[in-house]
């Protein structure tokens, strides 16, 4: 790797992070989470890592001008056969994944499974104004699940923010590093971005470094998922989708325990989804599925050689 390549990814992540801190600062100032503007401020931080992949692109020049479209991955969707099935896949599979982490969680006692949604039933009544008349939890739950998927395509509106930084820019300007380098250093970069909401009790309700390392961990986990499609598809698409879809799954272990879990072990991003996603790494892995890559940036001038089997 050149020495503009490192200086490049050292300023792309010290712009992101910092950037992600300039937004959450409102909310350290104020009541945290509890912010009304907090619903407006974190959809405004996911656009922090395209902020700073275009800084990079244009006051840096890497890319060099002319394979910028490509080495993002936004343009061209070539072998089209290939992008559409990965863009399917990221958006159908991610919630199966949480689905698969449910049950583990459950095995694992992390959670106590209720399929008479009584827990999910009570904290609705606890959300809204007594006596407000509900149709059948079970009608309300089935609801949840069949809109994922639609959920899943508006997410992708804002996590896109995110992943032309993560594996639209970063995926591409490690990858000189190899394979797995790449997806490691990614997911760690990927995960402290989220310090300045995570050490707030966002996602895991914990205010320390060890809601922090949760998410670094979980987001190695999915950043190699989303990297691998990133990486086999040469296109940001189907990561889109697969961050959209995982985002609108997010909250489905809610519906399911008897009480509130916790989801540093429960959750999507937490221990037993770690698990379920490294089956389907070790899968991968052993089906060659990271060793066929098409190249990341076109001919002539590219970035990327065929990468050798690793």
């Amino acid at each position: 790797m050149t020495r503009l390549r490192i200086a490049a990814i050292v300023v792309f992540t010290v712009i992101a992070c910092g950037a992600a801190w300039l937004v959450a600062l409102p909310l350290w100032l104020g009541d945290g989470l509890a912010e009304p503007t907090t619903g407006i401020l974190l959809p405004v931080m996911m656009l922090t890592p395209a902020l700073a992949a275009l800084i990079v692109t244009f006051t840096m020049r890497v890319p060099a001008r002319g394979e910028r479209v490509r080495f993002l991955g936004l343009w061209p969707l070539r072998p089209a056969k290939r992008v559409i099935w990965l863009m399917v896949l990221g958006w159908l599979v991610p919630p199966l994944l949480v689905g698969l982490s449910i049950l583990v969680a459950a095995a694992l006692g992390f959670i106590r499974l209720d399929l008479t949604f009584a827990g999910f039933s009570a904290e609705l009544a606890r959300m809204l104004p007594e006596g407000t008349p509900l149709p059948p939890v079970e009608i309300l739950v089935i609801s949840q699940l069949a809109i994922i998927p639609v959920g899943a395509l508006f997410n992708s509106v804002l996590a896109f923010g995110e992943e032309l930084g993560w594996r639209g820019w970063l995926v591409p300007a490690l990858r000189p590093l190899g394979t797995w380098p790449t997806l490691l250093i990614s997911g760690v970069i990927w995960g402290f971005w989220h310090s300045p909401v995570i050490l707030l009790g966002y996602n895991f309700g914990r205010t320390d470094i060890t809601g922090v390392l949760f998410m670094i961990g979980g987001c190695v986990a999915w950043g190699i998922l989303l990297g691998w499609l990133r990486l086999r598809s040469a296109s940001i698409w189907p990561a889109v989708l697969a961050h959209g879809s995982l985002n609108a799954a997010g909250g489905v272990v809610l519906l399911f325990s008897a009480s509130q879990p916790d989801l540093a072990l429960a959750g999507p991003l937490g221990v037993a989804a770690w698990i379920v996603i490294a089956v389907v790494i070790a899968v991968l892995t052993l089906t060659g599925q990271f060793r066929e890559q098409p190249e990341l940036a076109g001919a002539p001038g590219r970035l990327l050689s065929q990468p050798r089997a690793e």
